[in-house]
């Protein structure tokens, strides 16, 4: 097992937008040039809240992996591959799930406020309280020595660490603790000034045409106190903003913003420049992705390739595991 490899994974939840851009992608990108990565499409943890919904969940891997591949997640130097085809997440995650105190999901953070938030939907399940321990199997499956997180994801971290601590010592030590591999990524605020989300129906989508994503910017909230063209504008009020600090060079923003305060730039044009910087920008990425789109077959071979030599890598483990508990 090497020191260098990570795992990361996402669940299937169709074309990504400009959040997952910045807060996954971007990082993942970068991580495949110096770790030996493992990322999948999370197509079981899907279930724990679409157990209703399943018809298309296989065309949302296909989109989200498109967008991977056209952003820069590379097959050639990364194992990418779909969780279910790998049938080693369900035996391990039963294994787990014997040794797993029920007391350590219910401090979950995020138990508690999912089913709150998701007050539609029933998730008294076993599976959704038990997602953890999938979570857990997941990443220690391939002795994995780091997961990339944010602060906010340290707890979900934290239980994976206690599922291989006690393994380890019922049995024999097989898995390594996964340490926290923390990334900083810019938040990134939707249409309407809240955290970009598609089930808001804020998002700026990686996928969508240069004319879709103009229109959107032009609708964007800018600052609110602003009532007239001629009143002064504060940028650090207005929700556009946070967009032209991630896509306008440091040169013209700082001029937009001397000339926002002193009321010699209306909305209208500052947007127009955010979404001129912003389509072109995203342009290469998106001309790749139409490039690939155009070959329907390619990720169901990269989704195979990639599963069948994460396979080999779980079977290893497995061996292992199941030596251990003399099964």
């Amino acid at each position: 097992m090497s020191n260098k490899r990570i795992v990361s994974g996402m669940r299937p939840t169709g074309k990504l937008h400009l959040g997952h851009f910045h807060g996954v992608l971007a990082n993942w990108r970068e991580l495949q040039e110096e770790y030996e990565c493992f990322f999948f499409a999370a197509d079981w943890h899907s279930l724990t809240t679409e157990y209703d919904n399943t018809g298309a969940i296989l065309d949302n891997i296909r989109e989200m992996v498109l967008d991977w591949l056209a952003f820069g997640v590379d097959p050639a130097k990364s194992v990418i591959f779909r969780q279910s085809l790998v049938p080693q997440h369900a035996e391990l995650n039963l294994i787990l799930s014997m040794i797993t105190p029920v007391s350590w999901l219910e401090r979950n953070p995020t138990f508690k406020e999912m089913q709150d938030n998701l007050d539609a939907k029933d998730l008294s399940t076993f599976g959704f309280l038990g997602y953890p321990v999938l979570m857990a199997a997941d990443i220690i499956l391939y002795r994995a020595a780091k997961v990339p997180v944010g602060h906010d994801q340290l707890p979900h971290l934290e239980i994976t660490r206690e599922i291989a601590r006690r393994f380890n010592y019922l049995y024999r030590e097989v898995f390594p603790e996964p340490a926290a591999l923390l990334t900083e990524t810019p938040k990134v605020l939707g249409l309407d000034g809240r955290k970009m989300s598609k089930s808001y129906g804020n998002s700026i989508y990686l996928s969508e045409t240069a004319e879709e994503t103009s229109k959107k910017i032009m609708s964007m909230v800018t600052d609110t106190q602003r009532v007239r063209r001629s009143d002064p504008g504060e940028p650090d009020r207005c929700v556009a903003f946070n967009l032209h600090r991630l896509y306008v060079p440091d040169d013209e923003r700082a001029e937009i913003v001397e000339s926002c305060r002193g009321a010699t730039i209306g909305c209208v044009d500052c947007k127009k420049i955010l979404a001129r910087h912003l389509v072109e920008t995203l342009a290469p990425f998106r001309a790749k992705r139409v490039e690939l789109a155009a070959r329907p077959e390619l990720v169901d071979e990269i989704l195979a390739e990639g599963s069948n030599r994460a396979a080999r890598e779980a079977t290893v483990t497995m061996t292992a595991v199941r030596d251990a508990i003399r099964l």
